[in-house]
């Protein structure tokens, strides 16, 4: 346990070497004096506990020596000595911040009394202090915690400092372990320059190799290095705390100008929890950041590889296209060729024309729906599924016809709109449809379901394949995961893009006779009026 320091000072040598015997067998350090300057050179170079003191010297008064004592250590405790205990004295003692005043000749039990006494209020002084000074800290650190931008947390770490300690001269600095060097984030006003973690450079660089905050006022402290920084920066006080945390370490600075009130021992306190409450802050900041950056890469990955299946999907699609395109273009040749005859007559012809007419807007609307499929979109709209479902299979009805494959369907005249993204759901069907294909080389039937149970739509896809091998079935929405030749990425983006649109995909327990079936299950969400 550290033991309180007292300094007694006392012109009568006698009373000072008493107290200073009586202290010291009772657990105390003490250092006595006889000449008041030197007492008041020896406590502004270093900190103490208790100021006993007598009121009544013949070259400086024990009250001129309290009163330039409070400049360099206000929380220092007090006790005056006197010999004339008036009224008087004691009011002037009270007003001079004195915190107990003991009367001559005194016994050894009220120099202990009224030494622990003093003490004891210091410190209960010191709590009450410290409860004012970090009370306001809480929502300052919530500030700081929450602030995710590391450009805008500098500037409120510095705005925090400069108004918790009064400070207009602030720096927040990092430190680089692997180069062994400090470099500044932001700073304002007067502070120490970046550098080399040395020992014996200035007060940031020496706090960073120390691994300890560093503290001084001008002219009264004894750190020889630190008095020559505040020369040089022309301030009256100063303070920097290094800060190491898992994965950032920085060093926090802010100092106070020669005409302002030097900055104390109870701010330090404050500075080194702003300090600490700082890095974290930071550190959040910058792991958001990396994490933000990491989800930005993850959806343009995602992206990217939804845009690779479709293009992949795209070349075994190219027979069936090819049918849709091309059967309007035979019934456009035909009705032109027919309509051109100079025997016809202007009915027929124009009954010709209407069919090319018709037959050209047919075209158009396939190519259209084409490109919606190919271009990237990003947009919820209200989409009706069994549209969407029946262009599939006009897309797909060729290579199923070829491959001798019937589709049965079962679904409702109507059912409600789902707000989605239209050519995804599209791949999604496309993907389901094509699984199926390739599960019946030799030919099959594929069921496809529709109905609405509450608030959803369900789609169920079942082919009469082989079905889903046992030990495939937990993995079969895995990326590169499949039963059969392909990437094995169908399933995979199409998981993903239904999970997106708040539904399911889940792969249905088997049933004898049966392959594969695959569920889709879109929400119903209202469409609010703009």
């Amino acid at each position: 346990m550290k033991r309180s320091h007292v300094v007694v000072v006392d012109d009568e040598a006698g009373i000072a070497l008493l107290c200073e015997r009586l202290l010291t067998s009772n657990g105390f350090t003490v250092s006595t004096y006889t000449d008041p300057r030197a007492a008041l050179e020896a406590l502004s170079a270093g900190p103490c506990d208790l100021l006993l003191v007598d009121i009544r010297m013949p070259e400086l008064s024990g009250f001129d020596v309290i009163q330039q004592v409070r400049d360099f250590q206000p929380e220092m405790a007090i006790l005056a000595m006197t010999g004339f205990g008036t009224v008087e004295t004691a009011v002037q003692a009270l007003r001079r911040g004195v915190d107990g005043l003991l009367l001559k000749p005194f016994q050894k039990k009220d120099l202990l009394e009224s030494v622990h006494l003093a003490l004891s209020d210091r410190q209960k002084k010191q709590d009450v202090a410290r409860m004012q000074a970090l009370r306001p800290l809480f929502s300052v650190i919530e500030n700081l915690l929450s602030e995710t931008n590391p450009e805008n947390l500098l500037t409120l770490i510095l705005d925090t400092v400069s108004n918790q300690l009064r400070c207009a001269d602030v720096a927040f600095y990092r430190v680089v372990g692997k180069e062994n060097k400090v470099i500044l984030l932001a700073g304002r006003g007067k502070f120490p320059q970046p550098g080399p973690i040395d020992a014996d450079g200035n007060l940031v660089l020496r706090a960073c190799a120390l691994e300890q905050p560093l503290w001084g006022v001008a002219g009264r402290t004894s750190d020889l290095l630190v008095e020559r920084e505040l020369q040089s920066l022309n301030l009256g006080s100063a303070m920097a705390v290094p800060t190491l945390s898992m994965n950032m370490g920085s060093v926090l600075f802010a100092a106070r100008d020669p005409a302002e009130s030097s900055l104390r021992e109870a701010d330090l306190e404050m500075f080194q929890i702003l300090a600490r409450q700082a890095t974290i802050a930071m550190e959040n900041a910058n792991l958001y950041g990396e994490l933000r950056a990491y989800v930005q890469r993850i959806e343009e990955s995602q992206r990217a590889l939804v845009q690779s299946e479709k293009l992949a999907a795209a070349g075994r699609l190219t027979a069936s296209i090819a049918h849709e395109i091309n059967n309007p273009l035979q019934s456009v040749r035909n009705c032109l060729h027919l309509a051109v005859h100079e025997d016809l007559s202007p009915e027929s012809r124009k009954n010709y024309i209407n069919l090319t007419v018709q037959e050209v807007e047919r075209l158009m609307m396939t190519v259209e729906r084409m490109l919606d499929f190919y271009r990237p979109s990003v947009e919820f709209k209200p989409v009706n599924i069994l549209d969407l479902l029946e262009h599939v299979l006009n897309l797909l009805g060729k290579q199923l016809r070829d491959r001798k494959i019937v589709v049965t369907t079962a679904w409702p005249a109507k059912l409600p709109s789902v707000q989605a993204i239209s050519n995804q759901i599209e791949q999604v069907f496309i993907n389901l449809v094509l699984n199926a294909f390739d599960a019946m080389p030799e030919g099959g039937e594929l069921w496809i379901n529709i109905s609405q149970k509450r608030k959803t739509i369900q789609i169920v896809f079942q082919d009469s394949g082989k079905g889903v091998p046992d030990d495939m079935r937990e993995s079969i929405f895995e990326p590169f995961v499949s039963s059969k030749s392909g990437t094995g990425l169908g399933l995979a983006v199409s998981y993903d893009i239904v999970t997106a649109h708040g539904g399911r995909l889940d792969l249905l327990p088997p049933k004898p006779g049966h392959g594969a079936a695959f569920q889709v299950i879109l929400p119903i969400k209202e469409i609010m009026d703009a």
